[in-house]
């Protein structure tokens, strides 16, 4: 500094100036390096998060999860958001993710929030007045040690808290308790509004008191009710154009009771309508006739194209009654209901029975082992070996293919000496069996055929499913699936006889109709298709719709004779056919919720409530049903495992908490159906609206 110090003298008025400069570029060049040195660290430390290990990492800034196979831009902080399967602006929830990687991620994403925002750097603003349920701006500003509303009726529960606790595992116990106290199934964690409440409670701050059990019953029940409602008013307005289909489910329940959903279907969304108890008269078609009559007024005749019902009903005598006094409604069958009764019949032949049973055998030795399920994770790197269908012929079709897909990974882990050497399974009685059954190649090779038969059918009914208009395309799937089967049998005419056999006779006798004709005819897959051999058959039907939705023969007589193909009469009837569902199998079935309004006899007041709550609950369900449908999604099968299906329970009547007993270590969330959980542990009769 000395040496440089006359050259540079004249530029700064005292001495005092130029040391001072010298200083500044001192720390200027010290902050370069620091600046570069943070910059290495936090590449390090990005690099070693632990969201990695689900995760690719690709050129530029994206990443592929390694569960569903998605694609994300934004590097490993979009990657939690999606695992985390929380709410978020542009981040699609991943579908496959395990439950214990996804509460991991949760909890990483919250750990670093509670970083951000301190508790006690900021305090919380009073939450404005919006609802009847709010706090006063007096209660908002209360203080963390202000005794709250729960802390005075609820002494005991918070004296017991741990005070080692931090804020974030405190109110996560809170929740927990929550959960435990009311027997409110696990799955509900997963709900969007389960955060959206926790993310509204939180900007109330301390002392928030939540509604009454008055004020639930009675305020808010009005007022999301009709909340519900308007978003079915602004579905009505397309009915006019497209027209609409009634959907009339029926489930029977141990005490032999006949219940009945409807629902409404256009192509916008499905709706719930109501459920109706008919076991008084369930087999009287005068008391039946009278009940769709009501139904089909509260819609409108003139909206309704179809109704679907399952074969459960007295289906000829309902049908003709419809036919004769609606000129311009058709009945149809349920094509999921026909689908399934295909699959059931494929699972009744002798030889695809006897493989469903032995790979049963090795489901139950597998799942009735806390040790063995473990074993068996760690060889299938956390998968199941089974899944759960939405009915048992799919899920039987479904855990074959499962088990297919997991064969050499099975062999590998029954040669192990992991399991050759572990006595808690190894000398169990069933080894033996279990382990000539996976060294049994006409097995494997029953397990190859069973698949390839049934893929097809469950192709079609994924399709009929997924709650969206397919019944124009129902032929020209049904046409595929019966080509899969003569194109894999074409060295056996005898296997394919029988299978297409099973096909044709369900075909013929419960799944045709008028309606599925006319919308095939109107299929240029099905219209210009060289192969197809009932083109004649499907045009007679397309004229008999035609006649029936045209009553007049003026209308006919124009529309064909002056305007042909491109009259807009045609169009209009075109996009009535083509915008009907055809299956009822286009929601999730909540039977508990529906066994609260028909339990026991209850006053007025109370009926009506529970009616009114299951309004709101099954089309918030639809609803989010359809806001989260993606392309992973599977329609037809469920995301938890079924513990009581015969795929893993072993005795005919088994006690209410053997099947849980025998998992300990291994009750990690991904195997527990907690719907199953509910309905054994505390009884399917357990009140839970508590009304």
């Amino acid at each position: 500094m000395c040496f440089f110090y006359p050259l540079y003298r004249s530029t700064f008025r005292t001495t005092k100036d130029y040391l001072n400069s010298q200083i500044i570029i001192c720390i200027s060049a010290v902050s370069e390096q620091l600046i570069v040195l943070c910059c290495l660290f936090l590449h390090v430390v990005r690099e070693k998060d632990v969201c990695w290990e689900y995760a690719e990492k690709l050129d530029g800034n994206k990443v592929k999860c390694k569960f569903c196979l998605r694609v994300l831009n934004g590097g490993i902080s979009r990657l939690k958001h999606h695992l985390s399967r929380l709410p978020s602006k542009g981040v699609n929830p991943c579908s496959k993710v395990r439950d214990d990687v996804t509460d991991r991620v949760r909890a990483i994403i919250s750990s670093k929030e509670d970083i951000k925002e301190p508790c006690s750097a900021k305090k919380q603003k009073p939450a404005e007045a919006k609802s009847p349920g709010n706090i006063s701006a007096t209660k908002a500003l209360m203080g963390v040690e202000s005794a709250s509303p729960v802390a005075k009726v609820y002494p005991i529960v918070t004296s017991v808290t741990p005070s080692s606790l931090s804020n974030q595992e405190n109110a996560e116990r809170s929740i927990a308790l929550f959960f435990f106290e009311n027997k409110l199934d696990f799955s509900v964690a997963r709900s969007p509004s389960y955060q959206l409440m926790i993310d509204a409670i939180g900007k109330c701050g301390s002392g928030f008191a939540g509604p009454s059990v008055e004020m639930l019953k009675t305020t808010w029940l009005e007022r999301i009710k009709s909340e519900v409602s308007l978003q079915l008013k602004d579905i009505e307005k397309e009915w006019a154009t497209t027209g609409c289909t009634i959907i009339a489910d029926t489930w029977t329940d141990n005490k032999s009771r006949a219940l009945i959903n409807f629902f409404v279907s256009s192509p916008s969304r499905t709706f719930f309508h109501k459920s109706v108890d008919a076991s008084s008269y369930f087999k009287n078609t005068k008391c039946l006739a009278d009940l769709f009559d009501s139904v089909i007024q509260d819609f409108g005749a003139e909206n309704v194209v179809q109704i679907i019902m399952d074969s459960s009903f007295n289906y000829t005598g309902i049908a003709n009654h419809i036919l004769q006094n609606y000129g311009t409604i058709f009945v149809s069958p349920c094509a999921s209901q026909c689908l399934n009764l295909i699959l059931e019949e494929f699972s009744k032949v002798d030889w695809v029975n006897r493989c469903i049973l032995q790979a049963q055998t090795l489901s139950k030795f597998i799942y009735n082992n806390a040790s063995m399920l473990d074993l068996m994770k760690k060889f299938t790197g956390g998968q199941d070996l089974i899944k759960t269908g939405i009915t048992k012929s799919v899920s039987n079709f479904l855990s074959l293919q499962s088990m297919l897909k997991q064969r050499s990974r099975l062999k590998l882990m029954f040669s192990s000496n992991e399991y050759s050497t572990n006595s808690a399974y190894a000398n169990k009685p069933q080894n033996i069996a279990c382990i000539t059954i996976v060294e049994d190649g006409d097995f494997w090779r029953a397990v190859e055929e069973s698949v390839a038969i049934s893929e097809p059918f469950l192709k079609v009914l994924r399709e009929v499913s997924g709650g969206k208009p397919a019944v124009g395309s129902i032929y020209e799937l049904m046409t595929r699936a019966k080509e899969s089967i003569r194109t894999y049998y074409i060295m056996d005419e005898s296997k394919c006889k029988t299978f297409l056999d099973i096909v044709d006779r369900k075909w013929r006798d419960q799944l045709h109709s008028p309606l599925h004709s006319a919308a095939a005819f109107l299929n240029p897959s099905v219209q210009y298709n060289p192969e197809i051999k009932f083109l004649v058959s499907i045009k007679e039907d397309f004229f008999k719709v035609i006649e029936k939705l045209l009553p007049t023969p003026e209308m006919r007589r124009l529309w064909w004779e002056q305007f042909g193909d491109s009259a807009p009469v045609l169009q209009r009837v075109a996009i009535r056919i083509l915008s009907q569902v055809c299956s009822t199998f286009t929601f999730e079935r909540h039977w508990n919720t529906f066994q609260q309004i028909h339990s026991e006899k209850r006053n007025k007041i109370d009926k009506e409530s529970l009616n009114d709550l299951v309004y709101i609950n099954y089309n918030l369900k639809l609803t989010r049903q359809m806001r989260t449908k993606s392309l992973e999604s599977d329609p037809i099968q469920f995301d938890d495992i079924d513990m009581t299906s015969e795929w893993v329970e072993e005795s005919d009547n088994p006690s209410p908490t053997q099947w849980l007993d025998r998992f300990g270590s291994a009750l990690d969330g991904s195997d527990l159906n907690t719907r199953q959980f509910n309905a054994a542990i505390f009884g399917a009769n357990d009140h839970i609206f508590g009304l």
